[in-house]
């Protein structure tokens, strides 16, 4: 497990170039390794490889090993993307100022619609579960709600929604780093979708048409210091075991970590510690029904990480900052098993349904 370096208040996202990171070798496979939590791995990808391939041969073998790290963990670090160390870095101190707005200024911004999935969403507001009943839900965050404040970001050109931006005096260059950002997210997603394709032996433009409105979801996330004492109730965590709902999570982590994936075939939960300069990017629900569970949508939660001791029984855990961009395909994309998942002997687990109604269907049993 990596040694997290002690909290700063800025964000570093470390990279000197994303190629120097170089990628392990081992002597067992994936599938081996992940049977066991003391072997247990989230493969380190170099996307770059696929990027500059100059044959289907060569992206073929990177597409393999992405879909292989679906298939057996759900999660991949990738490293060799396209976006820099410092617009990310940027990303954070925009998202670090806009959180320290006072707390009247970003409750004029709240999220209130599913549908628009936009706006300010205060801490306690939001409980992440894999139940999508809304009773259940209700029950869940009354109890132990999580313990972090977001900010939702949608497109900008969507007919009927609009995001809700702060005063450009408030947090200047906000409104044009996000918008920025997101289409940087939106051209990864595109091209690991065109990889998935491949490695799911279909045509390498087989999902090109059907995530190309970006439907996106871009959360910035803070997690504020808490006493330990608070974190210590039934179910307490600061985001509870859930799984994503989209086709993939892109997540930037900074240096305090706290992300933990559930080992598939151990149920047991391992650390997804930070590594400089990569992108945790995990399956979610509606790649896991496309591909009629080839790939999983794992369950994934974040934890508190050590606390600085205050007194002799309490101690305070480190502000973390953290940015989910939430893949997703076209709202109107009609989700269903994919021909080269299915046979006879293996049948279509799920009914066809659209993106719109499996997200906001999921929206409003969260927040209602």
């Amino acid at each position: 497990m990596l040694v997290l370096r002690p909290f700063i208040r800025q964000v570093v996202f470390r990279a000197a170039r994303l190629h120097f990171i170089a990628t392990p070798r081992y002597s067992s496979t994936l599938a081996e390794d992940v049977r066991s939590d003391s072997t247990f791995r989230i493969p380190l990808i170099d996307f770059a490889a696929y990027k500059q391939a100059t044959s289907l041969a060569d992206k073929r073998r990177i597409a393999d090993d992405i879909v292989n790290g679906f298939k057996e963990v759900g999660f991949v670090y990738l490293t060799g993307h396209v976006i820099e160390p410092e617009t990310v870095n940027h990303v954070f101190q925009k998202s670090a100022e806009f959180f320290r707005l006072p707390e009247e200024t970003k409750a004029r911004l709240a999220w209130d619609d599913p549908k628009a999935n936009r706006g300010y969403v205060q801490v306690g507001r939001e409980r992440v579960t894999t139940s999508a009943d809304a009773a259940e839900i209700a029950a869940l965050r009354a109890k132990a709600p999580d313990t972090k404040e977001s900010m939702e970001i949608g497109r900008e050109n969507h007919p009927t929604f609009s995001n809700k931006w702060p005063q450009e005096t408030e947090v200047p260059g906000f409104k044009q780093t996000m918008l920025h950002f997101f289409q940087a997210c939106h051209d990864v997603h595109t091209m690991v979708m065109k990889s998935i394709a491949l490695g799911l032996d279909l045509p390498e433009d087989f999902f090109d048409n059907k995530i190309d409105r970006q439907d996106h979801n871009l959360r910035l996330l803070s997690y504020p210091p808490i006493r330990t004492s608070l974190l210590l109730g039934d179910g307490q965590a600061r985001a509870a075991s859930h799984t994503d709902y989209g086709t993939l999570t892109l997540l930037f982590q900074d240096s305090i970590g706290g992300l933990e994936v559930q080992n598939p075939h151990t149920k047991h939960y391992q650390p997804a510690s930070p590594i400089p300069g990569t992108i945790v990017v995990n399956a979610g629900d509606l790649l896991a029904r496309w591909s009629n569970g080839v790939l999983r949508s794992t369950l994934h939660r974040v934890v508190a990480p050590p606390a600085t001791k205050i007194n002799a029984t309490e101690g305070m855990t480190p502000a973390r900052q953290s940015i989910a961009f939430f893949c997703n395909p076209n709202f109107d994309a009609i989700i269903e098993s994919l021909p080269t998942c299915t046979s006879t002997s293996n049948p279509s687990r799920y009914p066809p349904l659209t993106t719109e109604q499996y997200i906001v269907g999921r929206l409003a049993a969260t927040y209602s």
